[in-house]
């Protein structure tokens, strides 16, 4: 292990945590960024749903940008894209620049996620064992900053600009800072990437050779689609559920997102060492059985408080299914890991956009309780493609993440 990995690994939490921060300081504020443009009840929704389809175009051409230049690269200058974008909708007032500022940030939060968990299954790749899912540990704290952060200035009815500015003053010129120790492919430094290598272990760059065959991807894609289903639900729907369904207070309808996202730090920051004594295969299984667990619990609670146990186990089995779908899909793929990553990140957006209207529209026309027990059945969907988790031996040589014996015989043959 090198001081080059050790640095890269951190400089690349630091990015998801300020990538966190920022996400959440735009969703979290969402009734603030309607009434300052005067955005309708009827537009608010195309603004909502443009983010997620222009990242997922973002996405795609990441997938092309890095073969020509390494993720690094890409995520170095993503990253401020999105900062100045966040600040540009909490300083604009015409709704032009709402809608430029919001196109950016799409753009660029496309760019950024996918080059984000490239560089994360290629370092995961060096280390030799799972760490993929500190990385998203980090996200959630950033998420639990920026919604604290968010909360501050809503509290104090600060103008949003006067909320935002002071944070990308700090977490630009850090991101800037601590882009210099990214680390690419097999553990070359940043800078040697830059210099004209591209190539590596995570593959997908000139000279990698290898190739993403879409039908064998495609169960990692399903297993991200209903992961976001379930993780949309829950972002948008406990106020409501908690509230109109089971009769909280508006104080106490706050809460369940918030300790949803708790409980996905404590996952992620745990998961890791769940992967290695347990494997990958065994971990995805119970989180994805606690996930619809969590789901039976809130369909079925009888008041406020056991809905909130609901929402907490949700937080507990939905934090590893995403981080460990991309590096499966590293493991995949290792030749070209970072076109397959591109493209399953795609279905990230994919199933933010279906989970919001889907439980939404079952609310009405039958009810929110019933709306429920349906990401519940679709997260039961990944228990038939668990073994797709499962490394195969022969793929692994030196400085590749060795498989566990729990997952040893199993292979990814059931794709």
């Amino acid at each position: 292990m090198t001081d080059v990995l050790r640095r890269g690994r951190a400089s690349l939490a630091f990015s998801f945590l300020v990538q966190g921060v920022a996400f959440a300081l735009l969703v979290t504020r969402i009734p603030a960024i309607q009434n300052r443009y005067g955005v309708s009840d009827a537009l608010l929704p195309v603004f909502l749903a443009a983010v997620p389809i222009l990242a997922g175009i973002g996405s795609v051409t990441t997938e092309r940008l890095v073969r020509r230049v390494p993720p690094s690269r890409v995520l170095r200058w993503s990253q401020p894209v999105v900062l100045l974008a966040l600040l540009g909708v909490g300083a604009g007032r015409d709704m032009t620049v709402l809608a430029v500022s919001l196109a950016a940030f799409g753009l660029a939060v496309g760019a950024l996620d996918a080059s984000m968990n490239m560089l994360g299954v290629s370092l995961q790749r060096a280390y030799g064992r799972s760490i993929m899912l500190s990385f998203h540990a980090a996200y959630s704290l950033g998420g639990i900053v920026g919604a604290s952060l968010a909360w501050v200035g809503a509290h104090w009815q600060l103008a949003l600009w006067v909320s935002y500015l002071p944070v990308v003053l700090v977490l630009l010129p850090a991101a800037l800072v601590g882009s210099r120790w990214f680390v690419d492919g097999d553990g070359a430094g940043g800078g040697a990437a830059e210099a004209g290598t591209g190539a590596g272990v995570a593959g997908g760059s000139p000279g990698s050779g290898g190739t993403v065959a879409f039908r064998m991807l495609l169960p990692l894609c399903l297993v991200m689609t209903v992961a976001y289903i379930g993780d949309s639900t829950v972002s948008n729907w406990s106020a409501k559920y908690l509230q109109d369904v089971l009769g909280s207070s508006e104080q106490m309808a706050t809460v369940p997102y918030n300790v949803y996202m708790v409980t996905t730090l404590l996952g992620r920051t745990l998961g890791d060492f769940g992967v290695r004594r347990f494997g990958a295969v065994a971990v995805v299984r119970a989180g994805a059985v606690v996930a619809a667990g969590g789901f039976a619990v809130v369909a079925g609670a009888p008041g406020a408080w056991v809905g909130m146990l609901g929402f907490t186990l949700l937080g507990l089995g939905l934090c590893v299914l995403v981080p460990q779908t991309f590096a499966a899909a590293g493991r995949l793929f290792p030749g070209a890991s970072d076109a397959a990553v591109a493209r399953l990140n795609v279905f990230n957006y994919v199933g933010f956009l279906i989970g919001s209207p889907l439980v939404g529209a079952l609310g009405d026309v039958w009810s929110y309780r019933g709306a429920m027990l349906v990401p519940m059945v679709l997260v039961l969907v990944t228990l038939v493609y668990a073994r797709s988790f499962a490394p195969r031996p022969d793929r692994y040589g030196g400085g590749h993440e060795r498989p566990h014996t729990a997952d040893v015989g199993r292979g990814s043959n059931g794709l």
